[in-house]
């Protein structure tokens, strides 16, 4: 199993700066994918940005150049910063991993962008 702590939220005016993080209960080299989510009121849950299993990061078109996602290995974290928020960007964001074709998700933490 994997047990996934994520932290970093808030309220945020927009075109502030946020940075998410997710430390993970094991090693995330023992991981297949490691990477984030968002779910908005109302909507599906989507792919917000994610270090996949092969390949290159993947990153959402709606926050390319916006948003950063990066790694400490030795942390066993992932972050997520997030720059220029938009309104539109308000949702809850879940760390998701991929351990042993299993997905494991974090309990959320409320990004919200408003004046």
């Amino acid at each position: 199993q994997v047990q996934l702590v994520e932290s970093g939220g808030g309220l945020v005016q927009p075109g502030g700066s946020l940075r998410l993080s997710c430390t993970a209960s094991r090693s995330i080299f023992s991981l297949s994918a490691l990477g984030w989510y968002r779910q908005a009121p109302g909507k599906q849950r989507e792919l917000v940005a994610l270090f996949p299993t092969i390949g290159s990061t993947n990153y959402a078109d709606s926050v390319k150049g916006r948003f950063t996602i990066s790694r400490d290995i030795a942390k066993n974290t992932v972050y997520l910063q997030m720059n220029s928020l938009k309104p539109e960007d308000t949702a809850v964001y879940y760390c998701d991993a991929v351990y042993r074709t299993l997905d494991y998700w974090g309990q959320g933490t409320q990004v919200t962008v408003s004046s």
